[in-house]
């Protein structure tokens, strides 16, 4: 299956970013010939083949978070990517080419969306909903990840609990789960009006802390566990706050399933397929993971465990921490408008 470099489409992407507000401009591009692999046998779950009649157009687009260019999507989809049945399945129902992209950010691949250049996301809950509340069209068709944490960092020598950054100023990246687990733990501790929070991209965290131009940083899996084990220190986590904890999602634009309706069966059977195996393949998808992002692995054991890869779509628990994160940013004024996460999802 060939694989190509993305196009952008910057007429349409320049008119819309006045109504995408927190959308950052911006990215690198990345393309990648998929691993040849055999076509992978039917499992419980997988997509129907192509004798059922299901017909997907030819083309397929697809964006993930990822701190470098390398074009293989992290996650359980990086799974089925890197055995090959992510393509091999696809091309079962017409896809013959599949364009993937990486973002330093979530509001950056809600531009591409919101441009028309992207066909499926798969991104971080926070930036998913704020684009659905101002108006993007996708729909949620799974939680590809849930639980995530984030670390808040500091130096060493540093504050050492969170009530030392009163009058400080901290950073982390706007939009992102990150930035609701910190203002929802400083709403927490009674220091959301004495603390700034700067917006900064992990990559160019590490660089501001040592300056010290700000205090603390709120990091990511995979840049949280990394900048730690350089000898910085994390002073909170998420994960000490479970309604403050992440979730990755994968949402599909409306335009997209209006002409390709069997489309969501066909993603979410491949990806069920992949989250069976990386249940039991740990170590295997931890090392996978790593030369995907870059990451050491024991930096990437460290940032997760095997468990926030649900192999079912919509798991209860995922739609209850979802739910969380929606309140919390409507309530606390993040998102203007509310909605029904019922709505957002998708049904056939």
């Amino acid at each position: 299956m060939k694989m190509k470099p993305f196009r952008k489409q910057w007429t349409f992407t320049l008119l819309l970013t006045a109504v995408f507000a927190f959308a950052l401009v911006g990215c690198g591009t990345s393309g990648t010939k998929a691993p040849e692999a055999p076509e992978a046998g039917g499992t419980s779950g997988q997509a129907s083949t192509k004798e059922s009649g299901t017909s997907l157009e030819p083309t397929l687009r697809i964006g993930y978070i990822s701190p470098n260019n390398k074009g293989t999507i992290t996650g359980v989809e990086g799974w089925a990517q890197k055995k090959g049945y992510l393509e091999s399945e696809l091309k079962k129902h017409g896809v013959t080419e599949i364009t993937i992209k990486s973002f330093p950010n979530g509001p950056n691949l809600n531009e591409a969306l919101a441009s028309g250049a992207l066909d499926v996301g798969i991104y971080g809950d926070t930036p998913a909903i704020n684009a659905r509340s101002v108006g993007l069209k996708t729909k949620l068709i799974n939680i590809s990840q849930s639980g995530m944490n984030a670390w808040l960092v500091a130096k060493k020598d540093g504050p050492q609990i969170v009530e030392d950054l009163k009058g400080k100023k901290i950073a982390t990246a706007d939009g992102s789960y990150m930035s609701r687990y910190v203002r929802g733990l400083l709403l927490e501790k009674g220091l959301d009006k004495d603390i700034k929070v700067v917006h900064l991209l992990p990559a160019d965290a590490e660089a501001a802390l040592a300056r010290g131009d700000i205090e603390a940083y709120a990091y990511p899996t995979g840049f949280g566990p990394l900048v730690i084990s350089k000898g910085y220190k994390a002073i909170d986590e998420a994960k000490n706050h479970p309604d403050l904890r992440g979730s990755s999602v994968s949402v599909v634009s409306e335009d997209y399933l209006s002409r390709n309706p069997e489309f969501v069966k066909v993603w979410n059977g491949i990806r069920q397929r992949a989250a069976k195996e990386v249940q039991s393949n740990a170590e295997e998808f931890y090392q996978l993971y790593a030369e995907s992002s870059g990451y050491p692995v024991d930096v990437v054991k460290a940032s997760f465990d095997i468990g926030e890869w649900p192999v079912e779509d919509l798991p209860e628990d995922g739609l209850k921490l979802l739910e969380g994160t929606k309140k919390y940013l409507f309530d606390n004024g993040i998102i203007k408008k509310d909605f029904d996460l019922q709505d957002w999802i998708y049904k056939p």
